[in-house]
C-alpha cells in the first residue's frame, strides 16, 4: 500500500476536521439550548428555531451548494463554505439578541450547505490524479 503524500494527508485532515465541525455543531447546540434560553431570553417556541434555522438553510441550499461547486470549483467553494461557517460561528458566539443568533444560525446552515458536498467529493483531483 502506498503512503499518502504530505499534501494528500493535509487535504484529508482538513476535510475530516471540517466535517467534524458540521456534525459537532448540529449536536452541541442541543446541549446548549437551556443556556441560550436563559442568556438571550428565548421563548420556548423561539428556542426551537435555534435548531430549525440552521436545518432549513442547510437542507434548502445543499443541492445548490453541490452544483455551485461543480460550476465554480470544489476548492473555491470549500474555502468559501468554511469561511462562511466560521464567521457565522463567531457571530453566534457574540450574538446580543435572539434575532442575531437566529440569523447567524441560518447563515451558518448556508455555509454548511456549501461545505458539506465537498466532503463527498473530497477533491478527487487530489486523491485520484494519475491512478
Amino acid at each position: 500500500m502506498k503512503h499518502l503524500s504530505a499534501r494528500k494527508t493535509a487535504v484529508l485532515a482538513i476535510v475530516i476536521v471540517s466535517y467534524l465541525m458540521i456534525v459537532l455543531d448540529i449536536s452541541i447546540v442541543i446541549t446548549g439550548l437551556p443556556k441560550i434560553r436563559d442568556e438571550l431570553q428565548f421563548s420556548d417556541a423561539g428556542l426551537s428555531w435555534v435548531h430549525s434555522a440552521y436545518t432549513l438553510a442547510f437542507g434548502g441550499f445543499l443541492l445548490l451548494g453541490a452544483r455551485a461547486g461543480d460550476i465554480l470549483g470544489r476548492r473555491r467553494l470549500f474555502i468559501a463554505g468554511l469561511a462562511i461557517f466560521t464567521a457565522a460561528s463567531v457571530v453566534i458566539g457574540l450574538a446580543p439578541s435572539p434575532e442575531w443568533l437566529l440569523g447567524a444560525r441560518a447563515v451558518q446552515g448556508f455555509g454548511s450547505a456549501i461545505l458539506a458536498p465537498r466532503h463527498a467529493g473530497a477533491d478527487p483531483d487530489v486523491f485520484f490524479r494519475g491512478t
